[in-house]
């Protein structure tokens, strides 16, 4: 089920009115409900889907059990088998051999396939016709992150299963984030939840400008990248680079538009989710850039990888290597495409001179915090970084790497100079320049329309909210899927 489909906007609705007037008297019911209504939210799509993720949770849940029952039991005495980490090793190891089997699998096999056939033996590749299941990624590592937490004793094991199967299949960011810690968001299922108006009009903000994002933003700028990066060979440099920041901006709006309306939409059933944008275009570095962008993702890596293989305390060679690693993980994560890995790999190298030059954490505040404009130094160290950026987005949206090499030549070519073929229309140009703007305005609130400067009068307030509604109800016409359901 899309959250910028009919089938959403009659069943928020009914689920909101249940579960506030009718679950609302125990706790465990209401969990039991959010748990009933999320597996229809995410079999909607395919039954066999929910299969997936009831084991996925089990396993989880169960293994969280055995470390802290073993943990109990052998508590005063030496043990010559560590049983703990054997049993977090091991869900570990089964949940991401199924991420694996899913999403890599076929990649292997042809990888392997074209190796032999680099040295003329040829092989019958023998490939799985699985169907990838949405958000396996999301809710694989959230998964993850209980069984860790568990064993390294941040988190006591949860006997409320119910709760547990909540926590893992919670609708509005079950199926792209943000990635939830246990230790952030089961809690929030052991505590009774009361209606909060303040918080639900906060929700519903949120909501509207997240389906902003997508609808108007992001999906008008598809229907351009689209075109400039399936016809590749017929435009000049200029208009495909246009075709890179089309792209770079709907990524954006796509994206960071899902997390607005998932955050909303918790916050209607009383739940805070953690914020998984801050604005990552008016960012400074690419490192500041990656503490912004997709922060979940990112947080999630540092502290479970990044972290124990050393981080930085080893010093700049090792630091680079950590973030070398991070960066081609991340882009495996995305799929099984030698396009994400060599994205990452770009990322990682345009990163590591702010390591060896100790600057990777210059930028830490919020630009040009409590002005109006930034200084003609940060707004060239904005625009740079997002050309930076937008380049390295080539190789995320391209189908192949040679196709992305064909790009970045053009662009890099005397072609850059000619006269862009396509361009945009109008609105569409009007549009991203007010986004833009808002977005600006509203850079140092949770999301732009939360205090923002410009819509401190409630008449201009409720215009603006008009204005936003009806450009969403007049551009929604076909369901346009977000782009990271395919992760």
């Amino acid at each position: 089920m899309l959250f910028n489909s009919i089938e959403f906007a009659v069943f928020l609705p009914i689920v909101f009115i249940l579960y506030w007037f009718v679950f609302n008297k125990q706790l465990r019911l209401q969990n039991l409900f959010i748990v009933f209504v999320s597996y229809i939210f995410y079999g909607w799509w395919d039954w066999r889907f929910l299969i997936l993720i009831a084991f996925t949770t089990l396993c989880s849940w169960f293994s969280g059990i055995l470390i802290e029952k073993i943990r109990l039991k052998h508590e005063t005495k030496i043990q010559k088998i560590n049983w703990a980490k054997i049993i977090s090793t091991s869900n570990i190891i089964l949940n991401l051999g199924i991420l694996g089997v899913y999403k890599y699998f076929n990649f292997f096999v042809a990888s392997f396939v074209e190796a032999f056939a680099n040295i003329n033996i040829h092989l019958e590749p023998a490939t799985l016709y699985l169907i990838l299941p949405v958000g396996i990624s999301f809710y694989t590592f959230q998964a993850l992150s209980y069984s860790i937490d568990v064993y390294r004793k941040q988190l006591k094991a949860t006997n409320d299963i119910v709760s547990f199967f909540a926590y893992i299949s919670f609708f509005p960011q079950l199926v792209a984030g943000p990635i939830e810690r246990a230790t952030n968001l089961l809690p929030q299922f052991y505590k009774k939840r009361t209606f909060d108006y303040e918080n639900s009009i906060k929700g519903m903000r949120q909501i509207l400008w997240g389906l902003f994002k997508k609808v108007v933003i992001a999906d008008n700028c598809a229907q351009y990248a689209n075109t400039i990066f399936d016809n590749f060979n017929d435009y000049n440099g200029s208009t495909l680079f246009i075709g890179a920041i089309f792209f770079a901006i709907q990524i954006y709006g796509d994206f960071s538009g899902y997390s607005d309306i998932a955050i909303g939409t918790a916050r209607l059933f009383g739940f805070n989710l953690m914020k998984n944008f801050a604005f990552p275009y008016f960012s400074r570095d690419i490192a500041e850039f990656w503490r912004r962008w997709h922060i979940s993702l990112s947080t999630w890596f540092r502290d479970y990888l990044y972290i124990p293989l050393g981080g930085s305390r080893g010093g700049k060679w090792l630091s680079i290597r950590n973030t070398l690693i991070i960066f081609t993980v991340s882009g495996f994560w995305h799929g099984a495409n030698r396009t994400f890995i060599i994205w990452g790999l770009i990322n990682a190298l345009f990163i590591f001179p702010s390591i060896l030059l100790k600057t990777n954490r210059v930028n830490l505040e919020i630009v040009a915090k409590g002005k109006w404009l930034p200084s003609i130094s940060d707004l060239y160290k904005i625009a740079t970084t997002f050309i930076l950026v937008s380049l390295a987005w080539i190789f995320f949206r391209s189908e192949s790497v040679f196709q992305s090499y064909i790009i970045i030549k053009e662009i890099f070519s005397i072609s850059f100079f000619s006269i862009p073929e396509i361009t945009g229309d109008r609105f569409l140009k009007i549009a991203v320049l007010i986004f833009f703007i808002i977005e600006w305005l509203g850079r140092e609130s949770e999301f732009a329309i939360h205090k923002n400067v410009l819509l401190k009068n409630n008449i201009t307030r409720w215009i603006f909210y008009v204005i936003l509604s009806i450009s969403i109800l007049y551009f929604i016409g076909e369901e346009q899927q977000f782009i990271y359901f395919q992760f």
